[in-house]
């Protein structure tokens, strides 16, 4: 009977194979989600081995970050934007748990983000949420918290104003566009507390920090910030 099933996943994958959401080619056996090729050759930043890379730089003089990462580099019509296009809008909410695995067994090399206590999803408006189903943020969460051995914190940054897109706009107008947007419901959690403000994409980085202004406020509170990829 196993080996009866065995050949009929077999030939149910030949007639509906499943395709790499990276690269679209035919994942074969043992490979899940994303295929073998593009697990080892996708492009990798390495930040969490460079304290002073190119997303903490810019946060100097806005937020006190102490540390800050991305897994991967992004750019235009590559494979990690098509990775980010089937999760955000194609409903494959297991890559950004696979994703959260693969950052959080880098992040478990730092010796600053083993502290992290809670991690916080960038929140989605709950318009965008309803439209979505999901915030893609949160899956991404769900992955770091049991490499990091932390709590995902999922209702307590909140969006309270939907905005319009960022895209096209410069990095001052996205921060203006961001202003009053978040507030924290049940800031005395997060006292004293190590927080990972985690977040899909990076740019400019005004979202976060947006998100970072609101959660410095509470008492005690230190803050780094994770995203699955940086946009060159």
């Amino acid at each position: 009977m196993k080996l009866l099933r065995g050949y009929l996943a077999d030939f149910v994958s030949l007639l509906f194979p499943e395709l790499c959401p990276a690269c679209q080619a035919s994942l074969v056996a043992n490979e899940h989600i994303i295929c073998s090729d593009c697990r080892y050759n996708l492009p990798y930043t390495n930040f969490h081995l460079q304290p002073d890379n190119i997303v903490a730089q810019q946060f100097y003089g806005k937020i006190n970050v102490d540390a800050a990462y991305a897994l991967y580099y992004f750019t235009k019509g590559g494979k990690v934007q098509n990775l980010m296009h089937h999760f955000k809008y194609k409903g494959m909410q297991e890559i950004g748990v696979l994703l959260g695995n693969v950052a959080g067994t880098q992040l478990m090399e730092n010796p600053v983000f083993n502290t992290v206590d809670f991690i916080i999803p960038v929140p989605l408006h709950k318009s965008r949420l309803k439209e979505r189903g999901y915030n893609q943020s949160t899956c991404f969460a769900d992955g770091l918290a049991p490499k990091l051995n932390a709590m995902v914190d999922d209702n307590n940054l909140q969006r309270i104003v939907a905005t319009a897109t960022q895209t096209h706009k410069s990095r001052f107008a996205r921060f203006e566009n961001m202003r009053e947007v978040f507030m924290i419901k049940y800031p005395e959690r997060l006292e004293n507390k190590h927080v990972l403000l985690v977040d899909d994409i990076v740019t400019t980085g005004s979202t976060l920090e947006a998100c970072g202004i609101e959660l410095l406020k509470i008492p005690g509170l230190k803050l780094s910030i994770a995203t699955i990829a940086y946009a060159q």
